[in-house]
């Protein structure tokens, strides 16, 4: 055999590998693709949860404020609710909409770029709008009581305020603890349940994917 047909033989195996290489990251990405569409699942429904209860605060909130506009503590439970539904509803559409438009057909490095945006959101959504129930369950029962007829001639329980005041301690430790697990905290205590599993799970799909291609 010349070397001319070695060289030759010797390019077809090359070009024959890198055709096997592509399929085979082709695949890869295939597989990797429907494993993440499904790690966001839980998010995208849960954000919908989120933003039924939105609305039943924004409801809420305005039935109790606008009977008591003369009660000054039914009439800050009252906006307060229903600013709190109006944060729920829009936190949901933005993470909703970063989640399902997500085009698995960008580079890895761009997904991944998009993936920790969400994440971001996410997490912020987390400490605005699931740690305050620490105190919006007070204000919501508050809401409901703020609907009767009689609600201005009542006067407020103690148990109220007491739970009002462990409400906003719970909130302030929970920020605490979500910030020490943002730094980078190893135990995995360390970070509360944000709801944002999935896509840590996709950002770790993805690091693989990277590392593949680079090899």
């Amino acid at each position: 055999m010349e070397l001319d047909d070695i060289k030759s033989a010797w390019q077809a195996l090359d070009a024959r590998l890198a055709r096997q290489d592509a399929l085979q990251l082709e695949l890869l990405r295939g597989q990797k693709q429907a494993q993440a569409r499904r790690n966001l699942r839980p998010l995208v429904f849960g954000m919908a949860l989120q933003a039924v209860l939105g609305l039943g605060l924004v409801l809420l909130g305005v039935g109790c404020w606008r009977q008591n506009l003369d009660v000054p503590g039914l009439l800050v439970a009252g906006i307060a609710l229903h600013a709190f539904g109006v944060l729920h509803i829009a936190f949901a559409g933005i993470v909703t909409g970063l989640a399902t438009t997500l085009d698995y057909a960008l580079p890895v490095l761009a997904i991944q770029k998009r993936l920790r945006l969400l994440l971001r959101v996410q997490v912020l959504n987390s400490n605005l709008c699931g740690a305050p129930w620490w105190v919006l369950w007070v204000l919501v029962v508050i809401g409901f009581a703020g609907l009767s007829p009689q609600a201005g001639q009542l006067e407020t329980p103690t148990w109220i305020w007491i739970s009002l005041a462990i409400g906003i301690v719970g909130t302030l430790a929970t920020w605490w603890w979500s910030a020490r697990g943002t730094r980078g905290a190893r135990d995995p205590l360390a970070r509360m349940d944000d709801g944002a599993d999935g896509i840590r799970r996709n950002l770790r799909v993805y690091d693989e994917l990277e590392r593949f291609e680079r090899e």
